[in-house]
């Protein structure tokens, strides 16, 4: 497995090649690419870059009107030939500089004004319940819920596709916005403001455009985060129940950056992130994936925005990323934005396979009709490897039969309908190895199982033995709770470790066969329009980060005067690395205990966040020194940080260990021994005594400088240090290890994951 070192600037000149142009990080130059030839790029073609300059003096006193002016000095003119404006952005919190449509000469030209910093093309991200409030325990008896808090006086931002008018967003029992809230919904945004939805605006190039959301995706994130109570949610008659949020009574305010389905562009990013810190929300939910891996944290608009909006008392929250099971896929991994991975509840939509021989396989799919003869055994048949696309299915006869599709490639409700156009009966989805056992419980247009991929194999070894004599049905078995294991790491869930030796992600949280609102029908009546509101279950990370920012609101709502990073502490602390049953957290890709890097701290566990007992707090001022310890140049730190200060040159650096993190993440060679050091801040009116229990990886030491941690009161710190050393190694040892150092009072444990990679 290749572990992505943090990044080492050892020579005198070096070039980085940071989307279509090059920083020159000694002389802080912005030079064309040039191609393996030597030949420079010399394309005309209008893009959007994302432009860093310096703040001016006096920056805070100037207007919009003035600071437009200021990043407008540095375009050859305000209009292009076609009438557009030049300048889409200009950026007032969120980063020093603007977003502007130039070529890659006139941006190259920009390098000699005075006041540049740094420009590049701005990059696209892509966007990544009746049953999770009750899973993670907030609505069971003297819980968060019934204890009144529910996220008041607390607003959510949300940059995603929009919103969709849905009863979860009624404002039945919601009071009114906080008074230092300062959004509202723009006329352009076609959106009415209620004390539920309290903001909405769209962004796109520049424009005020509307916030209605066409795909689904934001109207759900939205619904899962903060969504009101809602009687008799199902998606077609399956996991019914009342339908809510996770904070129902936290207020909204919704940023539309993505358009054209799933693309989500640096620019709007940015801008919404700008007006979401003018418009003084409390948290920031980013569900927004990533379509490459970045080297820098500033290439990232979600890492960059989120350091600026810390700053302003915002706690960002976003997710880990889709692309599991592999390692070293995570999408944001910097220590000042909580990183969400998935798993599955304990709630399965069951519908059996049966074959022929009388073996049964358990799937699950949410179309279950009456009308599907379970009883008559239908011919199966296979298109090959092909996903079931339309065009195989020409090549074969699949009328009345059942046909066996592999996952992947294309979307599985897509393959139902092209098999339901060609005439087949039903439909069972095999996933792929990599996919092992998560599988979903999707809106199909025709009788589905979905197998995981060890059923799935079993199922495809029958038919190729008997080929056209093979026979299978579907038996439907409807909504089946308090299934094991769970939860369970998703084999799509992205895995660390990073670039930033930040143990990420950070906790994980429900992301499988979600239920939220939805503004289209689904099903077999499904419409490509908005219609009348209901509900679908789909999965991914992006269902899981709205759940924590639920439990930030919840937090938030209790706790107002807490920190960003004491928001993220209390989460990280109290999650749990343990199942139901009390066992690992698996990895659905394996079946087996998942690796530190696929589970981070564990399965987020709201109550113990809203008491956690002590607090791991960061100031963010240290974090220019931890950049610069990851190879960034003072100007690369400047630009994050917006004012000049750290030399890189000559500051102390910060090891990723040496930050106050409630995680810890060692690289360890032979015969070294890394010392750490943590503070703790005591949060509970009581006096207590925690005591420590270290459970270390294997074939490490975890020496503690004391055994015990006494408080007279709240607020009072102490300091404890970590001694980190190999132990012992053999050939069967693995190159990362887990542990954890568990501080217990009686009252409230309060855990710190330990992950260990070996440098041999």
């Amino acid at each position: 497995m290749e572990h992505r070192r943090p990044l080492v600037l050892e020579c005198c000149v070096l070039f980085l090649l940071l989307n279509g142009l090059a920083f020159r990080a000694s002389e802080g130059q912005l030079l064309p690419v040039v191609d393996d030839q030597g030949d420079i790029t010399t394309s005309h073609r209008l893009r959007t870059y994302i432009v860093h300059v310096k703040r001016p003096e006096g920056a805070r006193l100037l207007t919009r009107q003035e600071l437009k002016r200021w990043h407008e000095s540095f375009l050859p003119n305000t209009t292009l030939d076609s009438g557009k404006r030049r300048l889409i952005y200009s950026y007032r919190e969120v980063i020093s500089g603007f977003a502007a449509r130039l070529t890659p000469e006139e941006a190259t030209a920009m390098r000699s004004m005075e006041g540049f910093v740094y420009a590049r093309l701005e990059a696209t991200h892509r966007i990544a319940t009746t049953h999770t409030p009750q899973f993670l325990g907030l609505s069971q008896t003297g819980r968060t819920w019934d204890s009144g808090n529910e996220g008041k006086g607390v607003v959510i931002g949300v940059l995603d596709s929009g919103i969709w008018s849905h009863p979860s967003f009624g404002d039945d029992g919601m009071p009114a916005p906080p008074e230092k809230f300062k959004g509202s919904c723009d006329p352009l945004s076609g959106v009415t403001c209620n004390n539920k939805i309290v903001g909405a605006r769209g962004f796109l190039e520049g424009e005020g455009v509307i916030a209605i959301d066409h795909h689904g995706h934001g109207t759900h994130v939205a619904g899962i985060a903060a969504g009101n109570f809602v009687e008799g949610a199902e998606v077609l008659g399956m996991a019914a129940g009342t339908a809510s949020g996770i904070a129902p009574k936290a207020h909204l305010s919704i940023y539309k950056v993505c358009f054209d389905d799933v693309d989500c562009p640096d620019s709007d990013i940015l801008a919404a992130i700008d007006q979401a810190i003018d418009d003084k929300v409390d948290i920031l939910s980013m569900s927004l994936g990533t379509a490459a891996a970045t080297s820098y944290y500033f290439e990232d608009a979600v890492q960059l925005g989120s350091l600026t909006a810390l700053r302003h008392g915002i706690v960002p929250v976003t997710t880990a990323g889709n692309g599991g099971p592999m390692f070293n896929t995570l999408h944001h991994d910097a220590p000042w934005v909580l990183t969400v991975g998935a798993t599955s509840t304990d709630r399965r939509i069951r519908a059996k396979v049966k074959l022929g021989n009388g073996a049964e396989f358990v799937g699950e799919s949410a179309y279950q009709p009456d009308s599907f003869d379970s009883s008559i055994m239908r011919t199966i048949v296979y298109p090959g490897e092909d996903h079931c696309s339309a065009e195989s299915l020409k090549t074969i006869d699949v009328s009345d039969k059942i046909v066996l599709c592999s996952a992947g490639e294309s979307e599985e409700v897509e393959k139902g309908k092209a098999v339901s156009d060609a005439g087949g009966a039903a439909m069972i989805i095999m996933n792929r190895k990599k996919d092992g056992y998560t599988t979903s419980a999707e809106a199909h247009v025709l009788p589905v199982s979905h197998l995981s991929y060890e059923d799935g194999s079993k199922v495809l070894a029958y038919f190729k033995s008997l080929k056209s004599s093979s026979t299978a049905t579907i038996i439907f078995g409807g909504t089946v709770l308090e299934q094991r294991p769970s939860p369970a790491v998703a084999s799509f869930s992205s895995r660390g470790p990073n670039n930033g030796n930040i143990l990420k992600p950070d906790v994980l949280a429900p992301g499988v066969n979600i239920l939220a609102a939805w503004p289209f029908m689904v099903g077999p009546n499904a419409s490509a329009t908005p219609s009348n509101p209901t509900f679908n279950m789909i999965s991914g990370t992006s269902m899981a980060a709205p759940h924590v920012a639920g439990i930030m609101a919840l937090i938030k709502s209790s706790h107002p005067n807490w920190s960003p990073s004491a928001i993220h502490s209390a989460i990280i602390t109290s999650a749990k690395d343990t199942d139901s049953d009390g066992n690992y957290i698996i990895d659905e890709h394996t079946n087996e205990a998942a690796n530190v890097f696929a589970v981070g701290a564990g399965q987020v566990n709201p109550s113990g966040a809203l008491d956690p007992g002590l607090l791991y707090e960061i100031d963010p001022a240290i974090y220019p020194k931890y950049l610069c310890s990851l190879g960034y140049t003072t100007e690369m730190v400047e630009l994050m940080w917006h004012k000049s200060g750290v030399q890189c040159e000559t500051a102390e650096h910060i090891n990723p260990w040496d930050l106050n993190y409630p995680s810890i993440s060692v690289v360890l060679s032979p015969g070294e021994v890394i010392k750490v050091s943590r503070t703790v801040k005591h949060v509970d009116d009581s006096a207590e005594t925690y005591r420590a229990k270290v459970t270390a990886p294997p074939g490490i030491a975890v020496e503690l400088s004391k055994q015990e941690l006494q408080f007279s009161g709240p607020d009072k710190e102490d300091t404890f240090g970590i001694d980190f050393s190999i132990e012992s190694l053999d050939k069967t040892s693995k190159p990362y290890g887990r542990g954890k150092i568990e501080w217990d009072s009686g009252g409230h444990v309060v855990t710190t994951p330990i992950a260990v990679e070996i440098g041999f």
